[in-house]
């Protein structure tokens, strides 16, 4: 069987060196210093005082690598989008995408039964990207439960943890499922496969959910924002109205909500990831854990007020600190919102148009019915440029100059502006 691990940062490259040391057909894809250290040195696992170093198969360039029996994404969910489309040499009819991605899963509404089957997010799949580009019946899920660093290029550092919990769609113990069970369990893995794995999906965001932007916001570890009295109160909130979407869903959760919080409380002194993102200037992983909860609420009928303030929180903290966007998912009119972050005044202008330095934008267009179906990013020296590609002949440009001036610009037919 033929594993490739799309992704290879912290989780993807435990999971890699373990799979290699074990004898597995794995491969990598990574990018940046990481894959040069590992294609010159070998990919280097520190677990429990033990170093082990294995020569691994690594590229940026799927097309290398070939078709693969299983694909694992190990790629933030807001990574996942933009990169499905080059992630189409590995892809073959019978290959299998294993999502262990945070946060609610693309899929989660495929072969789930009840009123809402086949209901798509557009929080963690804009425009159908996923859906589409890959087919919900490839997909199987995962559940990542290891905590690991990348502490230099190279080099990951294990921390806890060793199961991914497995589970189709609909609850079945396919033959391909437990062949990759069989797989990860050689490699000294844990990876049963659940019949229910969205009851373990949601206990685990449930810690994600709360804690993540909480400890953003406040820049306080799991032992504090769980016993001190105001931040435990909004990350109970939050979860009690999780809980109502769930079970609303069909879930049902082995502890509750105080038990929960304690075991967070249980962990110490911990910075959460999306702290840590926050510190290292990393996008933050918003969508998938916080605003995808607040689109489950609105699909299911439930108020989530405390899940709409601290959304709406986090996303202005991460925007003012240059690391959130929805280029591909916001869509409103063709006028754009800007704000003065020194005068806290809002006007709008016209798309288009150059913003002063020091101005946040917050964009919300629409293009007819047209959401964007392909999104790709890249660096030219100080400039940060994005490109969507929203059919119909129209491409939306954004980008970012120097001192915060970002810059619009529609072309269709032919024509540009911007």
């Amino acid at each position: 069987m033929k594993v490739c691990i799309f992704g290879a940062g912290a989780i993807g490259g435990y999971m890699g060196v373990k799979l290699a040391k074990a004898g597995a057909d794995v491969s990598l894809v990574a990018r940046g210093p990481h894959l040069a250290a590992m294609q010159e040195k070998g990919l280097t696992l520190i677990e429990e005082g033990e170093t082990t170093t294995v020569p691994v198969t690594a590229s940026d360039d799927p097309a290398a690598l070939g078709v693969q029996d299983y694909v694992i994404v190990t790629l933030k969910a807001h990574s996942v989008p933009p990169v499905v489309s080059k992630m189409a040499p590995l892809i073959g009819p019978n290959t299998t995408i294993v999502s262990g991605v945070n946060g609610v899963p693309w899929w989660y509404f495929h072969k789930l039964e009840g009123a809402h089957e086949g209901t798509r997010l557009d929080s963690v799949d804009p425009g159908n990207v996923q859906w589409d580009g890959f087919g919900p019946d490839s997909v199987l899920g995962c559940v990542v439960y290891p905590a690991a660093e990348v502490i230099e290029p190279g080099v990951i550092k294990h921390i806890e943890g060793n199961r991914f919990s497995l589970g189709e769609p609909d609850g079945s113990k396919s033959d391909r499922a437990q062949a990759l069970s069989k797989i990860l369990a050689n490699a000294g893995l844990k990876a049963p496969v659940r019949p229910k794995l969205r009851d373990e999906i949601w206990v685990k965001l449930w810690g994600n959910l709360s804690f993540n932007p909480i400890s953003a916001l406040t820049h306080a570890t799991l032992d504090v924002l769980c016993t001190d009295e105001g931040t435990r109160a909004v990350a109970r909130n939050m979860m009690v109205e999780a809980q109502e979407i769930a079970e609303r869903l069909g879930v049902k959760f082995p502890i509750d909500v105080d038990r929960r919080i304690a075991g967070g409380a249980a962990v110490g002194a911990h910075r959460t990831s999306m702290l840590q993102d926050l510190d290292q200037g990393r996008p933050m992983e918003i969508d998938a854990l916080v605003a995808s909860v607040q689109e489950l609420g609105r699909v299911t009928g439930v108020p989530t007020p405390t899940v709409d303030t601290v959304l709406g929180l986090i996303r202005l903290r991460a925007r003012t600190a240059g690391l959130y966007s929805k280029i591909c998912t916001d869509v409103g009119d063709r006028d754009v919102r800007a704000v003065d972050n020194r005068k806290h005044d809002c006007r709008r202008t016209r798309a288009g148009q150059y913003r002063p330095p020091r101005f946040t934008t917050i964009r919300k267009r629409r293009f007819g019915r047209s959401h964007a179906s392909r999104c790709v990013k890249w660096n030219d020296r100080m400039q940060t440029y994005a490109a969507c590609d929203l059919g119909n002949g129209k491409h939306l440009y954004i980008w970012r100059c120097g001192y915060g001036v970002e810059r619009f610009g529609l072309h269709d037919c032919g024509r540009s502006t911007g």
